[in-house]
């Protein structure tokens, strides 16, 4: 064989060689940004399934607290309002004072039964844990989406630098965008109770 057969055998091996290397480190880097987004995805669709169920909890707490200390200032109320003159005490009178008070001490037996279950009553607790599910969602979301765009920028880099940008067109590989906030997603999301 002559020289500039080997020569050209030589060549053609190393460019296919870095053409195959090329490649592959084009792959590698797509499929991080892709994968980049998934996580976003995966960020929001936490955020989609978490945050209403936490909401749900929390009205659920905060109404239970709520009917238990309306039921208590409502028999305080009447127990309060039944009076009793030791000159007019008849049998009927002293059993409409004595059913308010009873139903005033059950009132207070039942906030008593769950404050000795929770020493302090919870829906400021919940509504704390929600603002901070809420924070961490949040975050968790801003974080996949920093990483998606830096992982985006890696592979447009990688596509983009001379020579592997030859065998990105050769090869089909395009430029990926990177995440961009939404028109109005400066506005916080609302929570509605």
């Amino acid at each position: 064989m002559k020289k500039s057969t080997i020569g050209l055998i030589a060549a053609v091996a190393i460019i296919a060689m870095w053409a195959m290397g090329g490649y592959n480190s084009m792959v590698q880097e797509q499929e991080k940004a892709t994968t980049a987004f998934a996580n976003v995805q995966s960020a929001y669709q936490r955020r989609a399934d978490l945050i209403p169920n936490l909401v749900e909890v929390v009205k659920g707490y905060a109404t239970h607290e709520k009917e238990t200390l309306e039921g208590v200032v409502a028999a305080r109320s009447k127990a309060t309002q039944i009076t009793v003159d030791p000159e007019n005490l008849t049998p009927e009178k002293l059993k409409e004072y004595q059913k308010a008070q009873g139903e005033l001490g059950s009132a207070l037996g039942k906030l008593i039964a769950i404050q000795e279950n929770y020493p302090d009553l919870k829906a400021n607790e919940n509504f704390r844990d929600l603002q901070n599910q809420l924070e961490g969602t949040e975050n968790r979301i801003n974080e996949a989406r920093n990483k998606f765009n830096e992982v985006v920028q890696n592979y447009n880099i990688t596509i983009r630098k001379f020579p592997k940008s030859l065998l990105a067109g050769m090869f089909g590989f395009s430029t990926m965008s990177k995440f961009e906030a939404e028109a109005g997603a400066e506005n916080a999301p609302k929570v509605k109770f």
